[in-house]
């Protein structure tokens, strides 16, 4: 496998900031990969003292550390990716390669990590040798408390903006929308308010933040009189849709925009940036996040995923209904409750014992290392039931023994805005001896990033991920045998895109 290349770049790390050296920023690259240098001091790699002791002086303020061993990246739960991939290659095309985020890949299936009691998150890391020349997967997964049921949560103020225009008249767009808003209307509670945008060339509040407790009726018929007419304008859509929740913001209520779109925009502003600077007072001083619900099997893909980012959320893609009513009815709690906000990981590879690693996807959501504690730099918001994996390849020195790394999530409570960490470490004797040795989620963590990896680069190149399979054939294979084993029906799910993939390739 191709070694990847140093860095070579040191920067300084002074006791007035406090900070970690490197990772993580909107355009920042350092963690793409890296080479662990040897150093006599052991502490030179690992995580900034936790939160609480950052004031306090200590020998790790004087010392330089190498950005070659810190991985940082703002987290990220979006499926959007994967799940368009399935409906393209089940459409008998591949998609395009710049559509695939393994991220999202590996994020789209159930893990078991410990959870923990309140908000925040827990931390676990592990991984298993891949036989390829001391090379290794490392997962660091994270893990939110379980979602609540539906009459714990708070109360939602939600608004949602839906795309009307022509291109939504394809089956599976706006009708998937309405019927899915119209059973998500039933589930809601009494003390939950909806209101109701809509754009084609130009957009329009059609009901005002109402709340369900005698107006149910009202929200299913402006639902059921949603019809297609022409252009999309994707940002008057968001302006208005923005301008509506803040009218109808409710003081201890989850406050979110939810953008149902097939993402074509066509008229007026079409670029994330352009759209969310408009309205980036709302969004920060109110709270109001993002979440994205992608429709149609043409797909603005990258459109979507740049606003909920920027939109401080994150995006599905659904395809038919029962796509529709896991989001919008059984997933409900953990796609419109946060437990953390502005959530970023700083993972330190310890550089007695790592030589090489690199982190697989998660290219739109890199920060610089020094911005790992900053909290005025984004991260990513989360909510109950959700988790977060991160899939390294890692080689180790040979004859390795001890550290490998440490993982330290942060992030800010919803309400107070307080900040936390958590963290977790992995030593060398941790490691299974195999990938077949390894937990079954593990197994299937790692078949979604070759798949994810296939597809980006072809199967057969010559760098890929370390113990990938040879191909599609092989890889479906293993995908179909984690299926059997696992009775899960996403995992099946995985096997048979996997094996459409093998069928077009060849």
């Amino acid at each position: 496998m191709e070694r990847y290349r140093a860095r070579t770049l040191l920067l300084a790390l002074t006791a007035a900031s406090g900070l970690l050296l490197p990772a993580c920023s909107g355009g920042a690259d350092s963690s793409e990969g890296g080479k662990a240098v040897d150093r006599s001091d052991h502490s030179a790699g690992l995580p900034a003292p936790a939160h609480g002791d950052q004031d306090h002086t200590s020998e790790q303020d004087d010392r330089s550390a190498d950005p070659g061993n810190l991985s940082t990246f703002a987290l990220d739960v979006d499926t959007a990716s994967y799940d368009y991939t399935r409906r393209a290659l089940a459409d008998g095309r591949f998609p395009d390669p710049s559509t695939v985020r393994p991220e999202e890949f590996v994020n789209s299936f159930r893990q078991d990590y410990e959870r923990p009691d309140g908000d925040g998150f827990s931390v676990t890391v592990d991984g298993a040798r891949t036989g390829d020349e001391d090379w290794s997967l490392v997962r660091v997964g994270l893990a939110t408390r379980a979602a609540e049921r539906t009459g714990e949560r708070p109360p939602a103020a939600l608004t949602f903006v839906i795309d009307v225009s022509g291109s939504m008249a394809e089956r599976g767009r706006l009708d998937l929308a309405r019927e899915s808003l119209a059973v998500m209307t039933d589930r809601l509670r009494d003390d939950d308010s909806v209101a109701l945008v809509t754009f084609s060339d130009e957009a329009e509040t059609v009901l005002p933040m109402t709340r369900l407790d005698g107006n149910r009726e009202e929200v299913h018929d402006a639902i059921a009189e949603l019809g297609t007419e022409s252009s999309t304008n994707l940002g008057a859509g968001v302006e208005t849709g923005y301008a509506t929740a803040v009218e109808g913001l409710r003081e201890g209520a989850t406050n979110r925009v939810v953008l149902v779109s097939d993402a074509l925009a066509n008229t007026g502003d079409t670029d994330a940036d352009t759209i969310l600077r408009r309205i980036s007072g709302e969004r920060r001083e109110h709270g109001i996040t993002l979440f994205g619900v992608g429709v149609g099997s043409d797909y603005g893909d990258a459109l979507m995923e740049r606003l909920a980012d920027r939109g401080d959320g994150h995006t599905v893609y659904v395809s038919d209904e029962r796509q529709a009513h896991e989001v919008f009815c059984e997933q409900l709690p953990r796609n419109i409750d946060l437990t953390a906000r502005d959530a970023k990981a700083q993972v330190a590879f310890d550089p007695e014992t790592v030589e090489e690693w690199r982190l697989v996807g998660y290219d739109n959501r890199r920060v610089a290392d020094e911005d790992f504690r900053d909290d005025r730099v984004d991260g990513g918001e989360v909510g109950p039931g959700h988790t977060v994996t991160a899939l390294y390849a890692v080689r180790t020195e040979p004859g390795a023994e001890g550290h490998l790394a440490t993982a330290t999530v942060r992030w800010l409570d919803p309400d107070t805005r307080h900040p936390h960490e958590e963290s977790g470490d992995v030593e060398t004797d941790a490691l299974h001896d195999s990938l077949r040795a390894a937990p079954t989620r593990f197994q299937v963590t790692a078949v979604a990033a070759y798949f994810a990896d296939a597809l980006r680069s072809g199967a057969d190149r010559y760098d890929r991920l370390p113990g990938a399979p040879a191909g599609f054939s092989e890889l479906a294979d293993r995908a179909r045998a984690l299926a059997g084993r696992t009775k899960d029906r996403a995992v099946r799910e995985l096997a048979d895109a996997v094996e459409r993939a093998d069928r077009r390739r060849g």
